[in-house]
């Protein structure tokens, strides 16, 4: 394997082989003088200090190149280290700006749903009742509802407070007839006879074609019997069996007028 010489060491070795080479020939000796042998050797030295220097300075240029890269490298890894540190923190911010706007849109959907839900509880609502329909706010159709239950539930003096307010608060309900036919039904439980005859007949006369007309008609003749009224009670039912001659109302009526003789 051959094996590349440093050229100081070349230049040294080269050096022994002039010298011996003048030792050698004995003949070519006597040709150079001392002073040249000398001039050769200065001359052969400068070269190996010239070109040993030369490498001197190419060594301590390859290391401070060395050490630049090396430098350049730490430069390199420090930047790289920040460029990471700072993409993780953006990371950070940018996971906590999505849950942030989640949280946000979830605020508004609640928010939105609030709104819609308060808005529903104004809106009118279709109701049919007594076999109307028609429309009611959802706080006419709760008040309605509360003084019907009260009723059912047997809580006259209630129920007939409960209807009278409503009947006060809501002059233009669709729920008038209604309301005035279970208020007067209460009147009637609470044995006030004769408001109950009065609210009996605004049914009467306000709705007429109320399909609780006839049985209204008919409270009014129990309410004028339970007075002892029996006069008043007869032209009540006679009435009703004219003008309501088709309804239940009215075959009950035409019985009581056939035992009233």
């Amino acid at each position: 394997m051959r094996c590349s010489m440093n050229p100081v060491v070349r230049a040294l070795s080269g050096a022994a082989l002039a010298c011996a080479a003048l030792v050698s020939q004995p003949s070519q000796a006597a040709l150079f003088g001392d002073d040249e042998a000398r001039r050769a050797i200065i001359e052969l030295r400068q070269k190996v200090d010239s070109q040993a220097q030369r490498q001197a300075e190419e060594a301590s240029r390859a290391a401070e190149d060395l050490g630049q890269l090396r430098r350049s490298l730490l430069d390199l890894q420090a930047q790289i280290e920040t460029l990471r540190a700072e993409q993780a923190s953006l990371r950070g911010q940018n996971e906590q700006l999505a849950r942030d706007v989640a949280d946000l849109q979830r605020r508004q959907k609640d928010i939105a749903q609030g709104v819609d839900d308060r808005l529903r509880r104004f809106e009118p609502v279709k109701v049919t009742v007594d076999g109307r329909e028609f429309s009611v706010d959802p706080a006419e159709k709760k008040d309605f509802e509360a003084a019907l239950g009260q009723f059912r539930q047997g809580a006259f003096p209630q129920a007939q407070s409960a209807f009278a307010d409503f009947i006060r608060r809501y002059p233009q309900s669709g729920y008038m007839s209604t309301a005035l036919f279970w208020l007067g039904n209460a009147q009637y439980a609470t044995r006030d006879y004769k408001e109950a005859i009065a609210n009996f007949k605004t049914l009467l006369s306000v709705a007429s074609d109320s399909p609780r007309a006839p049985e209204a008609a008919l409270s009014i003749a129990n309410c004028q019997t339970e007075l002892k009224d029996t006069k008043a009670a007869r032209k009540t039912l006679e009435d009703l069996v004219k003008v309501y001659p088709q309804s239940e109302a009215a075959t009950a009526a035409r019985d009581r007028i056939a035992r009233m003789k």
